[in-house]
């Protein structure tokens, strides 16, 4: 109930032309995660979240399945992946022997010119992924990057804020805790031959290994998005504004405006964050494959996001669309596929389900013009964190993975992230296919996964 009450208050707002409810949706920070705002006008916070551009990436390898078979050779691969990056709430480079070092000067130019050119080749980073990237890089609602360099020069304006700045630095190539995850994975591609023949398209190989990593902007993102929130709820305090339906959470500001301008420059910083943190941990996790299969190659299929704001036609016009915990959907011919790669097969979604059930790529069909050209970013949850810890054995949560063949870096796999808390993937992803939103072409079974207990930065 709650949840469907936050999807009537996001609608109701100032600006607000249509949201999306999506099968996935539950109760979130002002507007339900797992649904799909959109504006003309204005911009919210919320339904953006404090995850800035948390995001899925896919990294497809030349390694064959039964590669990985043995129980030992893929707790040599967590090995490997353990010393490069870091899980945790907090946790960054200094916690990891082999993790890229990342100093102020280029943790500066990560945030304010995201995959560039000179960004990729520091960090290691094969330049051709960022063709591959949903948005390799943001900017300024003005289109300058030099406008985010001006606000984040203003942002570490004393010595107390350029240091914690600069600590979220070096979080870059980080999981992070809650619900972040890194998951080896064997590609099945669809039998019918349409799908087979995108999938292919795309650089999916069947029956060979894949990782597919979920992570976001981390502390550096979260600090963004909550001194934007304290700056919203400020300033309508002063106005003696109203918030939508009494919720502070929803607050919000014209895109046009002074306040518009520095949300929106505060969230490209963050999302530009987040885009080099996936490909970093992209490269560190090939890297880490090839200490224990020398020579293998991978290359990066797609990253998309679930926690951002874009400008975008709907309905005839342009509008901010909002997304939390939703995800693009944009079919074959979509003009703003006009000119890569996707233009003939509409770009790839990825839907992580949970481990014992897998996850999934899909396509957008032309239906998903009814839902903003977005889907739902996963299953969603069916129990709150609380009740998952309470209601759930930890001995059947552990033996539940490993009868589905499933290792993982963790002592005890978190119970509050356990396939079981999460509604069921098949279930929401049939819901997907018969509203004619989007096929599947390949089906993702798990065969490691590594995770944090900490709490979730989203």
């Amino acid at each position: 109930a709650e949840t469907l009450q936050q999807a009537i208050n996001s609608r109701r707002a100032p600006g607000v032309s249509g949201v999306v409810l999506n099968p996935d949706a539950h109760v979130g920070y002002g507007a339900p995660v797992g649904c799909v705002m959109v504006s003309p006008t204005h911009v919210y916070p919320g339904p953006v979240g404090v995850d800035i551009k948390c995001s899925m990436s896919l990294l497809q390898t030349d390694l064959p399945a039964d590669a990985i078979e043995e129980h030992s050779v893929r707790r040599k691969v967590i090995k490997a992946i353990g010393k490069r990056v870091p899980t945790g709430a907090g946790r960054g480079q200094r916690h990891v022997p082999k993790a890229r070092s990342v100093d102020g000067a280029l943790g500066f130019r990560v945030a304010t010119e995201g995959a560039s050119k000179m960004v990729m080749k520091k960090l290691g980073i094969p330049k051709n992924w960022a063709d591959r990237c949903e948005d390799a890089f943001h900017t300024a609602a003005d289109g300058s990057s030099d406008t985010l360099a001006a606000r984040l020069e203003w942002l570490g304006r004393d010595r107390d804020k350029l240091a914690r700045i600069e600590s979220k630095y070096r979080q870059l190539g980080s999981y992070g805790g809650g619900n972040h995850f890194g998951e080896a994975e064997i590609v099945q591609l669809s039998q019918d031959p349409h799908a087979r023949a995108v999938a292919e398209q795309m650089g999916l190989r069947n029956n060979h290994v894949a990782f597919l990593s979920h992570c976001g902007s981390r502390g550096f993102g979260h600090d963004l998005a909550m001194g934007q929130f304290r700056a919203l709820k400020s300033g309508f305090q002063k106005k003696g504004l109203a918030f939508p339906a009494g919720d502070p959470q929803l607050v919000y500001a014209e895109a046009d405006s002074p306040e518009g301008q520095q949300y929106l420059c505060d969230m490209a910083m963050g999302a530009n964050f987040a885009t080099v943190n996936h490909l970093l941990i992209n490269a560190l996790v090939l890297e880490a494959f090839r200490d224990v299969f020398p020579g293998i190659r991978g290359e990066l299929i797609y990253l998309i996001s679930h926690n951002i704001v874009r400008r975008e036609p709907i309905d005839g016009q342009m509008q901010w669309v909002h997304r939390k915990g939703a995800t693009r959907a944009l079919p074959a011919g979509h003009p703003q596929l006009a000119g890569t790669g996707f233009e003939t097969t509409g770009h790839p979604i990825l839907l992580p389900g949970n481990p014992r059930d897998g996850s999934c790529v899909m396509v957008a069909n032309k239906g998903a013009s009814l839902s903003a050209f977005s889907v739902n970013h996963g299953a969603g949850r069916s129990m709150s964190r609380t009740k998952a810890k309470k209601h759930l054995s930890q001995t059947t949560v552990d033996q539940n993975l490993l009868d589905h063949d499933i290792v993982s870096n963790c002592r005890v796999y978190p119970r509050d992230e356990a396939p079981d808390a999460y509604k069921s993937f098949n279930d929401v992803l049939a819901s997907v296919v018969d509203a004619d939103l989007a096929m599947e072409v390949a089906r993702l079974k798990a065969k490691f996964v590594l995770k944090d207990g900490a709490p979730a930065d989203d």
